[in-house]
């Protein structure tokens, strides 16, 4: 197995995660009708990506060598104050998109040194979508962050 082919392992790995996480974000948060029906319409990209990963040959790592985290982070430490919680999840997921914002240009750059023009069409179309979530996710804390932050939850 050579770098190429963990790097798009990983991305794979990332891409679906990143999928799940969007999706129970949306499920958590479904009140929110931007983030309900934004993060709903970004997993949708993320789960295209993972499709097209897997047909360029992204092999799924043996259950082994699964990461333990999953999409449901369990009981909220944050109850009873939603934007604290939406805060956490938008901080994991703006995480989560430049994790893969990162592999994408690594692909696209070993692509372009090995002169894989599939490859390339690949990170090409796919990475600009991978963008858009981390601005996405970037505004959005931006814009409740001093909301949610300068008003103490009562306890």
């Amino acid at each position: 197995m050579n770098g190429i082919d963990l790097a798009l392992r990983a991305l794979h790995r990332g891409e679906c995660r990143l999928a799940a996480d969007l999706l129970a974000a949306a499920d958590r948060h479904r009140a929110d009708h931007e983030v309900r029906h934004v993060a709903t319409d970004l997993a949708h990209w993320s789960r295209e990506h993972a499709r097209r990963l897997a047909e360029a040959g992204a092999k799924p790592e043996p259950a082994a060598h699964e990461d333990t985290r999953t999409a449901d982070p369990g009981p909220d430490p944050e109850e009873g104050h939603p934007g604290l919680s939406l805060l956490r999840d938008l901080r994991a997921l703006h995480l989560a998109a430049v994790d893969n914002s990162l592999h994408w240009e690594m692909l696209a750059q070993a692509a372009r040194a090995t002169r894989d023009e599939a490859l390339l069409a690949l990170a090409s179309e796919c990475h600009p979508r991978t963008l858009r979530q981390t601005r996405w996710t970037n505004t959005m804390i931006k814009n409740i962050a001093p909301q949610v932050l300068a008003v103490s939850p009562a306890r």
